[in-house]
């Protein structure tokens, strides 16, 4: 009866050791978490990016107020009416 209850003991052991320490046990387990938590944080900063692109080609689809101050930063465009004029500092 002895050498049973030993042996199941032993097993036990085993088992407990192969769930804590092994391939696919804990450790390996709270990596896992990580990276599904970085995954999750990185897909939410993409979703909010995703969010602000529509908002622009929103923006871009019904008002052209933001087309023509694009236009005039970004690619220097002026109107047929209007005098560029450009003041430098020395």
């Amino acid at each position: 009866m002895r050498f049973v209850t030993l042996a199941l003991l032993v097993l036990l052991a085993l088992l407990h050791a192969e769930l804590w320490f092994g391939d696919g046990g804990m450790p390996y387990v709270r990596r896992l978490q990580g990276q599904l938590d970085a995954q999750l944080g990185h897909n939410e900063a993409q979703r909010q990016r995703n969010a602000r692109l529509v908002a622009e080609v929103e923006d871009l689809r019904r008002g052209l107020e933001m087309v023509e101050d694009r236009a005039r930063s970004e690619l220097g465009m002026v109107k047929p009416d209007e005098i560029f004029v450009q003041i430098t500092r020395r």
